[in-house]
């Protein structure tokens, strides 16, 4: 059984939290908020966003997984983040008045609803909770991404697949509640932990002979959560991290 403090201390560092900004307002003011968006659906493999792009509004993931990630110098991606059910996205391009610097996009079907920059920028003024709600995400967001910036730069792969693998099973299991294991591809799980796909392939391999993780039909399943959280409690004393 998971230990539930490690999993918080993952979620204060790295996770988002952005389906939590409008957990403070009313009933009357979510259904504002609600009459607003427009419900649009993306295939696997669709944009919700493009690096460069110019933005129109925000989305709201009702069911579904994407990734965010930018397209770095040698033309290979950086996985900077998975959004899924209940994540407000999109925003920070907007409120900048500046293009997309990176890229959204589905990597299981996904619904989604829009909401126009016009009526977006309406409820900030309109409901000054969902404001303040915005402003302290926006400055918890940049911690998160300081945190995976250092963890990518300074720890060792194995750390960091373990770190990740931990991380994305608790995106899947707000998505599907696990049913099917982290079903991210080797692709996606790679330009995750900045590694390649053959590197990726060897520290999986030592994982599953190990006994701390299963795969099935290309499926990983979490086997042995203590000794994932041992490898990164060995790393936390020496971590540079943004508390």
């Amino acid at each position: 059984m998971k230990n539930n403090e490690p999993i918080k201390y993952l979620k204060n560092q790295f996770d988002f939290k952005s389906d939590f900004l409008f957990s403070e307002l009313s009933k009357e003011e979510v259904n504002r908020i609600r009459s607003s968006f427009e419900p649009i659906q993306f295939k696997k493999g669709s944009k919700l966003f493009y690096e460069d792009g110019i933005p129109t509004g925000v989305f709201l993931i009702e069911s579904g997984l994407t990734k965010k990630f930018k397209t770095v110098m040698s033309g290979n991606e950086q996985i900077f983040y998975i959004y899924t059910n209940g994540d407000l996205l999109g925003y920070h391009a907007l409120l900048s008045n500046e293009r997309y610097q990176d890229t959204c996009e589905a990597i299981e079907d996904t619904s989604a609803n829009f909401i126009s920059k016009e009526n977006f920028l309406k409820l900030l003024d309109n409901i000054p909770v969902l404001k303040e709600n915005l402003l302290r995400n926006l400055a918890h967001e940049f911690g998160v991404l300081a945190n995976t910036i250092g963890i990518l730069a300074q720890k060792t792969q194995n750390v960091r697949l373990a770190l990740f693998l931990l991380i994305v099973e608790e995106r899947y299991r707000k998505y599907d509640h696990l049913k099917g294991g982290i079903r991210l591809s080797r692709f996606d799980l790679a330009n995750l932990i900045g590694a390649t796909r053959e590197s990726l392939g060897r520290s999986l391999k030592e994982f599953k002979e190990k006994g701390l993780i299963s795969i099935e039909s290309k499926a990983i399943r979490i086997t042995d959560y203590e000794r994932l959280f041992a490898i990164l409690k060995r790393e936390r004393s020496k971590a540079n991290v943004v508390e």
